[in-house]
């Protein structure tokens, strides 16, 4: 035995109380789990880090077991014979509140949960599992069992860096991993005399030693005093609000996280091309002869899950044991250049640099690109695409967040900056004006940042786009082409072009940088999984070209697919927002935009000093303002873009707008 994956199902009921689905019918939910015996030896796992200190059973076998969750039509001839696979973000379900407008759920079981039904009403079969080891379980989050590496009978151990920051005054205890629902990497020692504890205002500061008398690894136990804690980090003096806590120790027991890799491949492949598990209990997605349903396999991640589907193709995962590719296509969203620093040990999959947090994490590496291209300051020539056999075709999109904060220029220009070559295999889309969390029925909301937050909803624009990469790998019908801003057509710029042209508005500029970026060197043994060096060393003798969106005269971006929102504006949306002072120094807030409307009538901007024109002096009427969302929204529908029912959802609100 080099292989089995025993299928366990603990649910099986009809979804929605068997409501119908349009032509589809009825759905049924499956849940259950996925139980995974491999030989230490096999071939197919030996990307694993630290797989040779994998414990094995009394049979010689390793062993890792990952949640199933499955949406699927009953009958699934009636179904389109295509899965779709939601990488879960966090252990959260996303597919249904970002494709069918739902509430978000990580259990979703009645009609309510499946919004307005749209992956659904096309036949879709949904499937999530865990593979973040990190993430603990708890309020329906997927998540997946993997060993930790021992040598032996010792433990391995490892230097560790943790970052923290808080927002809220009165935090003195927290979990080193920043967060109460991820697994921290547990100390080794208790003694804070042979780790460090620094803090420091901005990333550019000097880091300020914290005396290892101040601080300790403990938490507040339930009688409010402070008890000894592995995974927990205790500051009595209290964590300054926007402030960098950065400790760095000596940690013990890392997990195999490059099991979440195997996870998604075995999962997927047994699902596509079995007739049964390993124990001979039938496929779920299989008819009655055993026949395997699944035609097409569709993945897509949202913001982390995305970086996890880019550094998947990267690393070769997406082949499954016969050779036969797992994912026909894969869609990350809003991901910017990222890709996931899984597959190490003591690896943060949590993790991401933007310009105040979570600096040195590796994730923002070379190659960014989905096309062959050359890594300026090291020499080296690479792309994530690069498995021409198994390669699944690719939809990038982002909003204009990842261009300010997650480097995504980078997924199509050079490090300096420059257009790359478009790869035949891929399109690339920018949500003009939208902000990263750009989910239905969001609104504009105040918080630790200077304007109200962006409330565009970019959800309108998946739906579509489900529908032409479902062309695209079914018939090689080409979609839309790639809609990012360029250098060579002055539309992808430096941030000062931005600073010049955006309008006068009460207390608002641009910030002075996007998030920047150097290269950084974690050690010679980093390409074997190990980080050697925490902090990396980085070289600032080099910057990648990091570039944004030029802007209209509203401050809008003008590249991009512009929803009826930005051709038919009733504000400034962007891609940034500012901390407020009370929560740290001049940097943006984490990827949160910003929501500046317009004056109502040209006395109140001319009070205000707003630069931009009122809605009276844009609009002579409502007639008016719904004549132009209607002709913007159709102009969408006829370029792909947009679905019929989505043209009527826009022209509906701006009818009920005021």
């Amino acid at each position: 035995m080099t292989y089995e994956l025993h299928l366990h199902i603990d649910t099986r009921e009809l979804f929605a109380d068997g409501a119908p689905f349009g032509e589809v019918g009825s759905y049924e939910r499956i849940v259950g789990r996925a139980e995974v015996f491999l030989a230490p030896d096999s071939a197919h796992y030996q990307k694993v880090v630290d797989l040779a200190y994998a414990p094995q059973d009394e049979r010689g076998r390793v062993r890792y077991e990952t949640d199933v969750y499955l949406l699927k039509p009953v009958d699934m001839r009636r179904g389109n014979r295509r899965l779709f696979f939601d990488v879960v973000n966090r252990g959260d379900k996303r597919a249904l509140q970002f494709f069918n407008d739902a509430a978000a759920s990580n259990n979703p079981v009645s009609h309510a949960d499946a919004g307005n039904g749209y992956l659904m009403r096309l036949g879709y079969s949904i499937l999530w599992c865990g593979w973040q080891a990190d993430v603990l379980p708890g309020a329906g989050r997927s998540t997946i069992a993997v060993p930790i590496a021992r040598d032996g009978d010792r433990e391995i151990t490892g230097t560790v860096r943790e970052e923290i920051i808080v927002d809220e005054d009165g935090v003195v205890s927290i979990p080193l991993s920043g967060k109460a629902v991820t697994r921290s990497h547990p100390t080794a020692s208790f003694a804070t005399a042979s780790a460090s504890l620094s803090c420091r205002q901005c990333e550019t500061d000097e880091r300020i030693q914290v005396p290892e008398t101040d601080w300790g690894f403990a938490r507040l136990g339930a009688d409010g005093n402070p008890e000894a804690s592995e995974t927990d980090l205790y500051y009595p003096q209290g964590f300054r609000p926007g402030w960098i806590y950065e400790a760095i120790y000596t940690a013990k027991d890392p997990q195999l996280l490059g099991f979440g890799f195997a996870a998604v491949r075995d999962l997927v492949d047994m699902l596509r091309h079995e007739s049964t598990d390993g124990r001979g209990e039938a496929n779920p997605l299989a008819d009655e002869s055993g026949q395997p349903l699944i035609e097409k396999a569709y993945a897509w991640g949202r913001s982390q899950s995305g970086r996890y589907l880019r550094e998947f193709v990267y690393q070769g995962w997406n082949v499954g044991r016969s050779g036969r590719p797992i994912f026909n296509a894969v869609w990350p969203h809003v991901t910017g250049g990222g890709r996931l620093a899984l597959n190490l040990r003591f690896g943060h999959p949590d993790r991401y640099p933007r310009q105040h947090e979570q600096h040195l994490y590796p994730s923002d590496q070379f190659p960014f690109a989905y096309v062959k291209s050359t890594d300026r300051p090291s020499g080296k020539t690479d792309a994530l695409l690069r498995h021409p056999e198994t390669d699944p075709l690719v939809f990038h999109t982002q909003t204009a967040s990842e261009y300010w904060q997650r480097r995504g220029s980078l997924v199509h220009a050079d490090s300096r900056g420059e257009d790359l070559e478009e790869h035949p295999r891929v399109r690339i889309y920018l949500f003009a004006s939208s902000q990263h969390h750009a989910a239905p029925g969001i609104s504009a909301q105040s918080g630790p940042h200077q304007n109200p937050s962006n409330p565009l909803n970019t959800s309108p624009l998946l739906r579509a786009l489900l529908v032409r990469l479902d062309e695209w790998a079914t018939t090689c019908k080409p979609p839309p082409p790639s809609a990012v801003p360029r250098f060579d057509d002055g539309t992808l710029v430096d941030v000062s072009a931005v600073r010049d042209r955006f309008p006068k508005v009460a207390n608002v500029r641009p910030p002075e940088n996007p998030n920047r970026l150097f290269p950084q060197d974690y050690g010679p043994t980093y390409a074997d999984g190990i980080a050697a060096e925490e902090p990396p060393r980085v070289d600032r003798t080099f910057e990648y070209a990091v570039r944004v969106p030029i802007v209209d005269a509203d401050g809008n971006d003008i590249p991009g697919i512009r929803t009826p929102d930005v051709t038919v504006p009733r504000a400034t949306y962007t891609g940034w927002n500012m901390r407020s002072e009370a929560a740290g120094p001049n940097v943006m807030y984490s990827i949160v935009g910003s929501y500046l409307p317009f004056a109502r009538t040209e006395a109140e901007r001319q009070k205000l000093g707003d630069e931009r024109s009122s809605l009276a002096e844009r609009y002579p009427s409502s007639a008016d303002y719904v004549r132009q969302v209607e002709k913007a929204a159709n102009e969408l529908h006829r370029r792909g873009l947009l679905l019929t029912e989505d043209v009527e959802r826009y022209i509906a609100a701006a009818k009920n707008a005021d």
